[in-house]
């Protein structure tokens, strides 16, 4: 029995380093969000422009910053559509993965629709200082209220929305 509240003393113990080294790693590699980033209208793939406050005012928005040569975002993008279709409120940008037409491409082939703003030269995100891929923002009524880097589940995503609608 002493032996079994070790181990999980023990655990609980590397349970508390992994989550403080989470939240450190999210604080330093946080994005910093432009200044007047909710007056600026963005251009999907399909046309429509958009501004992250509108998308933002009702329920909280998803800002899902990948690449198409991010071998994590492979695992993440996935979560990412599956959340668009179930009526998240997301918006994808698609850091230097080729011009429209490419992007387009990327994500018939992996069979994945989701709204995306292409940003091909990386100008976008080096407004909102993006530095590891992914990064997932959450911004509600016009404001980041919440960040990450790396990869996140759709439960995670889910989480982290409905946290924000609170």
């Amino acid at each position: 029995m002493a032996r079994l509240r070790r181990w999980a003393r023990e655990l609980l113990v590397l349970a508390l380093i992994v989550l403080a080294t989470m939240l450190v790693m999210d604080w330093l590699r946080a994005p910093q969000a432009p200044l007047a980033f909710n007056q600026q209208m963005l251009a999907t793939l399909d046309g429509e422009q958009v501004s992250l406050a509108e998308l933002s005012q009702h329920k909280p928005l998803l800002v899902y910053f990948w690449a198409s040569w991010c071998t994590i975002c492979r695992f993440t993008t996935p979560s990412v559509a599956k959340l668009a279709a179930n009526g998240g409120n997301v918006l994808s940008v698609a850091l230097r993965s080729g011009d429209n037409q490419q992007v387009e491409q990327f994500l018939a082939r992996k069979q994945l629709q989701l709204p995306v703003v292409n940003d091909p030269f990386g100008a976008l995100s080096a407004q909102w200082q993006v530095g590891v891929t992914p990064t997932l923002v959450v911004i509600s009524q016009g404001r980041v209220v919440q960040s990450t880097t790396g990869w996140t589940s759709y439960w995670g995503m889910k989480l982290r929305l409905w946290w924000a609608a609170l």
